[in-house]
């Protein structure tokens, strides 16, 4: 009876053993299911978010899209060709990314193999197409601040819509090199533990080129900074003879100008560095259930990110505040005109900076552009 007792036991306990190594063994071969990690709680609140912030989001970057498309002076401006890109890429970023996170997480929906890549290659090419506009940005200051003589002749219209279809190719290309073949769907030995089916070679060469962008984005708004405030400082020198209140603008500008570089380098650094430091670990250490967690919600940082996009670089531009501000039947007679406006996408300019713009069948045509401080 003792002898028939421990055979029953020990042949329970090495079923027992022998199905947590097939669920171990599945999970290392990229099973779905082992990628759907997030307890219910965990799912409503993320649904919650979804829900709650994603409208906003997706009206946020609309309005900047009908803003800029319905508005001749503000579309022929490179600038806010810029801009429009950066909110089209924002509002594909949401669509996709709340789409394809709330079906696998929360109704953990689990799709064909080439049905996930091509829904992931989506959401890959909108976030690779958001960095890529911000850096498009970032280069468009920095040319207006480190030769504003020059800059309407270094970035003209033609040369913005070029660069544009050149980033939006690259984006949309390296996305979707996971479904035309650079998977691990047949080769299960290289796969990432944060992504299902992306092979870890393909993972390291999308960290190595978003961090080579935001480095690059962060060195351009660094430099602005300092030019802008060298120049603040010179302008101080050559007016000490005259009035207070000329040293306490530039002191202003100045300032104003550090708080909106400053919120962007910010919210750059909060939004992208913990999810590229997770999939650099992920290259080199094995990730746990806890991990995949934390790197599902830190993913989630991302998409806020294209939230306020069209808050720090669109909404807070005063021409095309005035532009909202028209819209409204209130402040319709109240509102100035866009004519010889001094601003170009929160270029900070000085008093003497006169640009003029006429929109004739599409045309824009700039009498006059100096300054971009």
């Amino acid at each position: 009876m003792d002898i028939n007792s421990s055979v029953l036991f020990n042949s329970t306990t090495t079923t027992t053993v022998s199905y947590d190594a097939t669920t171990e063994k599945a999970c290392e071969l990229m099973d779905m299911k082992c990628f759907m990690i997030l307890t219910n709680g965990q799912s409503i609140a993320i649904a919650a978010l979804c829900l709650t912030v994603g409208p906003f989001t997706v009206l946020a970057n609309i309005l900047v899209l009908y803003i800029v498309f319905f508005t001749p002076q503000l579309r022929c401006r490179p600038s806010y060709l810029f801009i429009t890109s950066l909110a089209f890429a924002d509002l594909c970023a949401s669509i996709n990314f709340v789409y394809s996170f709330v079906s696998f997480h929360v109704f953990r929906q689990r799709d064909e193999d080439y049905v996930f890549l091509f829904k992931l290659g989506g959401v890959i090419a909108s976030f690779s197409a958001s960095v890529g506009s911000l850096l498009l940005t970032a280069i468009d200051r920095y040319i207006c601040i480190h030769k504003p003589s020059e800059y309407r002749t270094i970035l003209t219209r033609r040369k913005a819509v070029t660069c544009l279809l050149f980033t939006w190719s690259v984006a949309v290309f390296i996305a979707f090199l996971p479904l035309m073949g650079w998977n691990c769907i047949k080769s299960k030995d290289h796969c990432c533990e944060l992504f299902p089916l992306v092979d870890k070679s393909y993972l390291a060469c999308w960290i190595i080129l978003i961090t080579f962008l935001l480095v690059f984005i962060i060195y351009a708004y660094i430099h602005i900074l300092w030019k802008a405030h060298a120049h603040s400082v010179y302008m101080e020198k050559q007016k000490e003879g005259r009035k207070g209140q000329v040293k306490i603008g530039h002191r202003r500008m100045d300032i104003k100008l550090a708080k909106t570089l400053g919120l962007i380098l910010v919210i750059l650094i909060v939004c992208w560095s913990p999810v590229l430091t997770l999939m650099i670990y992920d290259l080199f250490a094995k990730v746990d259930k806890d991990t995949k967690k934390v790197f599902a919600f830190f993913c989630m940082l991302c998409w806020l990110n294209s939230t306020v996009n069209p808050v720090i670089y669109a909404l807070r531009s005063r021409d095309m505040r005035n532009v909202l501000l028209s819209i409204l039947p209130r402040y319709k007679r109240q509102l100035p005109s866009l004519e010889g406006s001094t601003e170009s996408d929160g270029h900070f300019k000085n008093n003497n900076t006169i640009t003029t713009i006429s929109s004739s069948a599409g045309q824009c045509n700039v009498v006059n552009s100096e300054n971009c401080l």
